[in-house]
């Protein structure tokens, strides 16, 4: 009887010795790292995700530190420790409230590029150690006619899941947290692809300003010695014109910045016209195959989209305060001039224009900043100052 009870309890001792070890082993891995990858393999996080960034904390639209948690790791999801973010307008105008009442602290960002750091259990599409970029959406229903036909952005469902700013149950602060930031937790269908060459800030603005003019430039079956308008010359503008060019056509640049007029010939514009008056359109009336629009403000939509020929398209793609842009119903009439509008672009043609910019060494003019130097930038931006993208090296955060 006594040799059974010590044998009984020695077995309990040493299975409560293993279990006290793997607790305090657990314990200490927490607080070291929130996660542990081999190869292509990690082990869940034993935590939510530790993770720094700036964040807006009211309209006012300025931005500072801000220490945050991403959710743990999914058996589908992707790590990415974000090396550089893009600076959009759509930043500035989402969070200073010009699109509505926003949630905050809010930290912004949908042009990210970095390295991947973990993978979920399930996912195939990537291996530790592989660039990738995250840009305006982060999840979809996956479902419907529209996601599974690659345009998650236009989910049937509503279940368009944005990067910065929508309500997210899965997020600890509950909404999605954007890419001013050191890392961030994706579901790897929404992740990108980032070939090797091709620089990490220099695909960054591709996520957004890329696809979202490549896009519509794409869709109007562009032809070589096609004439193509760009009204609107800052960071969509310009990739716009050198997406445009690559593709053999001629394009002329409208712009409002007499300043910018070197830069923009430089990017391949045929002719550079600076729209100080409408007057300055007349003579390009019904001349153009094809006109895109990346200015984010009202403005005189007839006046520009008369330069196009009759029957032909007027895409536009910057989104001005409230969303609402007033057009002259009159005006499109008199010209017969196809309008339309364009919201970025579904992952399969995001991985398109990445590969595409990066075979094609189409690359945008960007300006790399600190962290510090965020409000300052998006001050310039307003001006029109910006010399074409400033993108944040997240080293600095």
């Amino acid at each position: 009887m006594n040799t059974t009870s010590d044998q009984g309890g020695n077995s309990s001792r040493r299975k409560f010795i293993r279990q006290s070890a793997l607790l305090s082993a657990g314990t200490l891995l927490a607080s070291a790292t929130p996660f542990v990858a081999q190869g292509n393999a990690s082990l869940r996080p034993l935590a939510n995700v530790a993770t720094r960034g700036y964040a807006a904390r009211d309209k006012s639209g300025k931005l500072s530190p801000f220490t945050f948690e991403r959710r743990p790791l999914g058996d589908n999801d992707v790590l990415i420790e974000i090396k550089y973010s893009g600076i959009c307008h759509s930043d500035i105008h989402q969070m200073r409230g010009d699109w509505g009442p926003q949630p905050y602290p809010q930290v912004p960002g949908h042009e990210i590029a970095g390295v991947v750091t973990a993978v979920g259990k399930n996912v195939t599409k990537f291996r530790v150690g592989d660039q990738a970029g995250v840009g305006c959406m982060v999840d979809s229903c996956m479902t419907c006619e529209s996601c599974t036909h690659g345009l998650e952005q236009h989910c049937d469902n509503g279940a368009t899941l944005f990067t910065y700013g929508n309500p997210d149950k899965t997020s600890p602060t509950g909404i999605t947290q954007g890419g001013y930031a050191n890392n961030i937790v994706v579901r790897d269908h929404f992740a990108i692809k980032i070939p090797k060459s091709i620089r990490l800030e220099d695909a960054a603005p591709l996520l957004c300003a890329g696809i979202t003019t490549y896009s519509p430039l794409m869709k109007a079956n562009l032809k070589k010695g096609d004439k193509v308008g760009v009204a609107g010359i800052g960071g969509l503008g310009h990739l716009a014109i050198k997406l445009a060019v690559s593709k053999g056509a001629e394009v002329y640049a409208f712009t409002t910045s007499p300043e910018k007029v070197a830069d923009i010939r430089s990017f391949g514009a045929k002719e550079v016209i600076v729209v100080d008056d409408v007057a300055r359109l007349k003579p390009y009336r019904k001349t153009l195959d094809y006109m895109i629009a990346t200015i984010p403000a009202q403005y005189d939509v007839a006046a520009y989209a008369s330069c196009v020929k009759v029957d032909g398209t007027y895409t536009q793609v910057g989104m001005p305060v409230g969303f609402q842009l007033t057009i002259s119903n009159i005006g499109l009439a008199n010209d017969r001039v196809n309008f339309r509008a364009s919201l970025i672009g579904g992952i399969p043609e995001t991985q398109e224009v990445m590969d595409y910019c990066a075979a094609n060494k189409i690359v945008p003019r960007i300006q790399v900043i600190k962290a510090g130097e965020i409000n300052d930038a998006w001050q310039k931006v307003i001006d029109k100052q910006a010399r074409y993208r400033y993108v944040i090296d997240a080293a600095t955060i």
